[in-house]
């Protein structure tokens, strides 16, 4: 990985946007105590330190998740505790919404919900675009476009950091694509967003250059480069 640890490790609130989402609008979805909590699994795989130079947030970590257990971290910078082994990631990018971007609802979406999961999965499954789980559509609203009933393409909110909200799950079917869904999507999303009082946010993979165009031409802009990193704590 080409990222290396920078002053974002104690910054701003979008620095750390897992644990300032689980300790702030997700406490009601966070497992742990002290300086590090996780979603439930049923929900994400994701989980935050206060500090990932704290060896105390990584003993609170590992308490959480269990021995052998695995913790989706973003912003380590290959840093963990002692016994800790980073086991997969790669290099992610965080963007961020600019006045460019034409928030609007749309009349088309409709909004997801427990009914509608195994669609959700399926489409996760075939398309890819990052951890979903069974229960991720209790993060925030989600939003679906269907074509003769079928679920097409879909989009939207997972962290909630501060006065943020992260647009995730950005997809759609492979058959489908072509005709500007994701981002009627990303905008319908942006739209709900900004109707709870806060700004948008993204994070894709650094990979994954043509998400990053689509999301570049919608009116966002990239704010940092960060990692993804999966941990998996001392047996």
């Amino acid at each position: 990985m080409s990222v290396s640890p920078s002053d974002h490790l104690l910054g701003d609130v979008l620095d750390n946007p897992v644990w300032y989402s689980l300790t702030g609008a997700h406490a009601s979805l966070a497992e742990g105590s002290g300086l590090a909590r996780r979603y439930r699994p049923d929900i994400s795989p994701f989980a935050g330190v206060s500090d990932p130079r704290s060896a105390q947030a990584w003993r609170d970590l590992a308490a959480a998740v269990g021995p052998g257990g695995t913790a989706l971290i973003t912003g380590a910078y290959g840093i963990c505790g002692d016994g800790w082994e980073m086991v997969g990631g790669g290099e992610g990018v965080q963007l961020v919404e600019t006045s460019r971007v034409a928030a609007v609802p749309d009349p088309e979406a409709v909004v997801l919900g427990a009914t509608d999961v195994p669609e959700m999965l399926d489409l996760v499954a075939r398309t890819e675009p990052g951890p979903f789980e069974k229960s991720t559509y209790t993060m925030g609203t989600y939003l679906g476009l269907r074509h003769e009933g079928r679920l097409v393409a879909m989009a939207g909110q997972r962290m909630h950091p501060g006065g943020w909200i992260e647009i995730s799950a950005v997809c759609t079917a492979p058959e489908a694509r072509g005709r500007g869904l994701a981002g009627r999507l990303v905008r319908a999303v942006t739209a709900d967003i900004h109707a709870r009082g806060s700004r948008a946010l993204m994070h894709a993979s650094a990979a994954n250059t043509g998400a990053i165009s689509v999301y570049l031409g919608l009116g966002f802009e990239e704010r940092r480069r960060t990692t993804f990193e999966l941990f998996r704590a001392p047996a």
